[in-house]
């Protein structure tokens, strides 16, 4: 794998550390700013709405600069951003940062994974986007656990600023490891706006992109909610989140690895595998919850299952948009967060029910029910096909 596609995923190390690490924080953002946990929960949803509205709009506006300006003027906002909500004591501003950090956020990942498709041979799309989602998953298991230390021994904002200063190093592997020059294969002399966003009334990209949202809702619906997990329903002491967020990390890289390997090829064994494990282990985390050994076990379990179905996912959008080469990053980002948005909206409406702390995890089974149900009547989609036909 070439030497940008690891410099791209430092960058998505240190905006995954920050998409996924309310996850540890907001019981303490919620008592500091004086709002419900609950509310404080929205903060992941306000995220997850400036990436669905960001990735499209940014990359469409930004579908003819270089992509190394493009990037680097991304993380540069995003660092801003951070730094602003670590100094505000304001609910409403936080907010509004975290919506400015999405669309930097959304821009740079739908760049991102459109740069990380071209950067390898045209069968090899599935290994870079491993490649560059390990960012992801290694914020999950050293960035987010990192920060909710942090958090716990300082404060929340403590772990803004660490975000903010972790977009420095990045930036400068941006500036000096992509060329300034615009790629061959940028969108100029490519399709036109026009015929890449018709690529959206294909009912095979339209399923995918379905598919992507539901099961990344149901991973950052039970995610999200995790703290209330550990601390309520399992009754462990706080420290013991990081070490339930380092399991679900450790989990989701060996689940994106794995599919990084068989998502190209054999795409249709990831979901007949995974699809069955994750649905029934979203009950059976639900059931132990209780139990810290299951709960550890069940957690882990559920990263790599959720992580190697999801990448899978996101991998056949690229595959279904080959013909929107400078849109196909911002579809893919788009369905993830669409489900990000929604999954702990979701969930949350399940904490004041009789499931209690439990009821996200009950949420994110249902969810990936719903995605099965539509998916396996139309397995075909999920073939190795690497010339992707139109659906007619």
């Amino acid at each position: 794998m070439p030497l940008p596609l690891y410099l791209l995923a430092l960058a998505v190390f240190a905006m995954g550390t920050s998409e996924f690490m309310l996850a540890g924080l907001l019981p303490d953002i919620a008592s500091d700013l004086d709002v419900t946990v609950g509310t404080a929960g929205t903060l992941t949803s306000a995220f997850a709405v400036g990436m669905i509205v960001g990735a499209p709009l940014v990359a469409a506006l930004a579908r003819n600069w270089p992509r190394r300006s493009c990037l680097l003027g991304f993380i540069l906002v995003f660092a801003a951003a951070h730094a602003v909500g670590a100094l505000t004591t304001s609910f409403p501003v936080l907010f509004t940062t975290r919506v400015v950090a999405a669309l930097a956020n959304a821009g740079f990942l739908a760049v991102a994974l459109t740069a990380a498709a071209t950067l390898v041979p045209s069968d090899k799309k599935g290994r870079a986007l491993a490649v560059l989602l390990s960012g992801t998953t290694v914020a999950t298991i050293a960035g987010v656990p990192g920060g909710s230390v942090l958090g716990a021994w300082l404060d929340w904002r403590a772990t803004f600023w660490a975000v903010a200063a972790l977009c420095l190093p990045a930036a400068i592997g941006i500036l000096t490891g992509l060329p300034a020059r615009r790629a061959p294969n940028d969108a100029t002399g490519g399709p036109d706006l026009r015929a890449e966003l018709a690529q959206l009334t294909r009912g095979r990209l339209v399923l995918v992109m379905l598919l992507g949202a539901l099961v990344n809702g149901a991973t950052l619906g039970s995610f999200t909610f995790l703290a209330r997990v550990v601390t309520g329903t399992a009754g462990l002491g706080e420290w013991w989140i990081s070490v339930v967020l380092v399991l679900f990390g450790a989990g989701s890289f060996v689940g994106v690895t794995v599919a990084g390997r068989l998502s190209d090829q054999r795409p249709g064994l990831v979901l007949a595998v995974g699809g069955p494990l994750l649905l029934l282990g979203w009950p059976a985390l639900a059931m132990l919850a209780d139990e810290p050994v299951a709960l550890f076990l069940l957690v882990f379990v559920q990263g790599a299952l959720s992580f190697a179905l999801g990448s899978m996912l996101i991998t056949r959008v690229l595959y279904e948009a080959v013909r929107a080469p400078a849109m196909a990053g911002s579809y893919a980002t788009a369905a993830l967060n669409v489900g990000a948005a929604v999954g702990p909206l979701i969930a949350a409406t399940t904490l004041s029910t009789a499931a209690g702390d439990r009821g996200p995890l009950w949420a994110s089974g249902f969810l990936v029910a719903v995605a099965l149900l539509m998916a396996f009547p139309l397995r075909s989609v999920f073939t190795a096909d690497r010339s992707i036909e139109v659906l007619q």
